[in-house]
């Protein structure tokens, strides 16, 4: 995997510190910058830059303003003494929120995970919709393969990601559910909750909480979708 480049925003200088103690024991990552404000990171914000570590109480605007502002950069890790921030920032791609005060077995577990997503964004990417036609181009790796959308029998959302799930295999897209369901190809597609879209015609049963596809796959429904599944009760 390439490396990660990194910058820290942070205005306590012990907890920059640790940050930076932390990053630098890990190979995996390239840290750009370490700054305490927003005015002293720009010059690296506009740089390519993989993942943002921030701060929430930061002197010139929050850290929560700040990611709002540079959500082109891919990932973020929110480092806080204000827990009850989490939920705010998880609305804003957040990878992870760790509270403060910075333990070592905590930053491992968002290693993993840094890993994990990042992985899976050199491994997946959403090629193209063929023209003209019901197939998908989807690179795997380094080889690209060709699926038929009629074998999808489900979509799952992973942040950034899409899974589609056939019979035979679980492939995997650098792009969002929602923007999927966006093509003219997916319009027999139906959001039936905020992580899963299923084809009209292969929902054989459902009631309050999920749906049964093919009649062995049962997937749940998010009371905000439960009236796109109007059309199964006409």
């Amino acid at each position: 995997m390439k490396k990660i480049k990194c910058i820290i925003i942070e205005d306590q200088e012990v907890d920059r510190l640790i940050l930076q103690h932390l990053i630098k024991q890990h190979d995996v990552f390239e840290l750009v910058a370490a700054v305490n404000s927003e005015e002293s990171a720009k010059p690296f914000l506009n740089q390519p830059i993989d993942l943002i570590f921030l701060d929430i109480d930061l002197p010139e605007r929050s850290g929560i303003e700040i990611r709002k502002a540079y959500q082109k950069i891919p990932a973020c890790i929110f480092v806080s003494s204000h827990p009850e921030y989490a939920i705010e920032t998880f609305e804003l791609d957040t990878l992870d929120f760790i509270s403060k005060p910075l333990k070592k077995e905590r930053f491992e577990y968002a290693v993993n995970k840094l890993k994990d997503f990042f992985s899976m964004r050199e491994k997946s990417e959403f090629f193209d919709i063929l023209t003209g036609s019901q197939f998908l181009k989807i690179k795997e790796g380094h080889d690209t393969v060709q699926i038929k959308i009629s074998d999808i029998i489900y979509l799952e959302a992973l942040k950034d990601y899409t899974r589609l799930i056939t019979s035979q295999k679980k492939h995997c897209v650098l792009s969002s559910i929602g923007q999927i369901l966006k093509e003219d190809h997916f319009s027999n597609f139906v959001r039936i909750h905020k992580s899963y879209a299923v084809p009209k015609h292969l929902i054989t049963r459902k009631n309050s909480y999920e749906v049964i596809i093919n009649d062995n796959v049962n997937l749940p429904v998010g009371r905000a979708y439960k009236d796109n599944l109007s059309f199964f009760d006409s």
